[in-house]
């Protein structure tokens, strides 16, 4: 069985204030394509559908034209709630849905929703785990620890897992040992991690959540990642449909990626104002200058050669720590110019120029002048 495995479309997101809806409305055409041209024999979108759980008008029609494209192309549709989403607009009309093979998660109820699916192997049970919290599964099960962990491990318990036949999840939470991308939300310690154990009952596990695409541990429990870059973290990498075809009980899922191309991709330009003045780029940047003193309304300026811009920072060497400058203290009858000389060459990397300089040495005369008088 063929899968395609979506998730964190993170519909409505801004980025820096600029809306990336043309972007996002411009990666579902691809993935589109993508659908058509690979025939998945399911579809599955592991949560955060939305960036928000009260999602724009706008936003909203954009899901509802992606979904109906994507279930004319006849392959069933498997979605649940991430922590973005609100789980009962998600589970809206869901039964009236079922009709073009379009299944929701449900809110949950202390039980979990499955769909069943057949292929040359035999029967795929599908179950679809929206987000939860353990306080989502306390109120079912009170015996139930306070922490992700055991709370899943719980749930899974109670699903009744036929072992003849192959069983497949979608969940939205983050597993132990996932890296990071920078733009997620998620909390601080490890008080919302699950071990990668918990999901040992299922042959492929379409995991939701962390922005990149990875295995953890094994093919069996995948993440996807986002179909967009949404964080300037994110800058360099490649974004991806990820197709996972499982063949019979006892052998792994086999695991593809199919390159994203954004319709904006996102950067990092370095180098010095004037440099980057003379140059245009309508994808996102973010820009770090060098030059050695800060530039009067270079973002405003910026933003007229780049306007999609997310940032603006200085590249200035520092010193590691202040060992040397803590040095320069214990040499009280050094000129005192010739210790700012120092100062500034530890600090900036580099030597004042004979105007800076200058300036040093009227300062330098004037305090010592007003010393002299008092």
């Amino acid at each position: 069985m063929k899968l395609m495995h979506l998730s964190d479309l993170h519909l409505g997101k801004t980025l820096c204030g600029y809306s990336l809806l043309d972007d996002q409305r411009y990666i579902l055409d691809r993935i589109l394509e993508i659908t058509q041209a690979q025939k998945p024999d399911a579809v599955l979108i592991a949560g955060d559908v939305f960036d928000r759980s009260a999602p724009s008008a706008e936003t909203v029609a954009l899901m509802d034209d992606f979904l109906t494209r994507l279930s004319a192309l006849g392959s069933p549709i498997l979605m649940i709630a991430g922590n973005h989403d609100s789980p009962e607009r998600i589970a809206y009309g869901s039964r009236i849905m079922e009709r073009s093979s379009i299944f929701m998660s449900p809110v949950y109820d202390g039980t979990i929703k499955s769909v069943t699916l057949t292929d040359a192997h035999g029967k795929v049970c599908f179950w679809l785990m929206p987000f939860l919290h353990p306080a989502d599964v306390r109120q079912f099960y009170p015996e139930t620890k306070p922490n992700v962990n055991d709370a899943l491990r719980a749930v899974i318990d109670t699903m009744e897992l036929d072992p003849s036949v192959r069983h497949v999840l979608l969940a939205h939470q983050f597993v132990t040992g996932a890296s990071l991308s920078g733009s997620e939300e998620v909390y601080c310690g490890t008080a919302e991690q699950v071990s990668a154990e918990v999901f040992a009952p299922f042959m492929y596990t379409a995991m939701g959540h962390l922005h990149n695409p990875m295995n953890v541990g094994s093919p069996r429990v995948r993440y996807c990642g986002t179909p967009l870059k949404y964080s300037a973290s994110e800058v360099g990498s490649t974004k991806s449909v990820t197709i996972a075809k499982l063949g019979e009980i006892g052998t792994e899922p086999v695991i593809t990626e199919i390159p994203l191309v954004p319709l904006r991709d996102m950067k990092k330009l370095h180098g010095s104002f004037e440099e980057l003045i003379c140059g245009t780029d309508d994808n996102f940047v973010q820009v770090l200058l060098t030059d050695e003193t800060d530039v009067p309304d270079a973002m405003a300026k910026l933003r007229m050669h780049y306007p999609y811009i997310l940032g603006m920072d200085y590249d200035r060497k520092r010193p590691d720590d202040m060992a040397e400058l803590e040095l320069l203290q214990q040499e009280p009858d050094k000129d005192p110019e010739e210790l700012f000389a120092a100062f500034f060459e530890q600090v900036q990397g580099m030597a004042m120029r004979p105007q800076q300089a200058q300036i040093i040495h009227d300062l330098v005369e004037a305090l010592w002048k007003k010393e002299a008088n008092v």
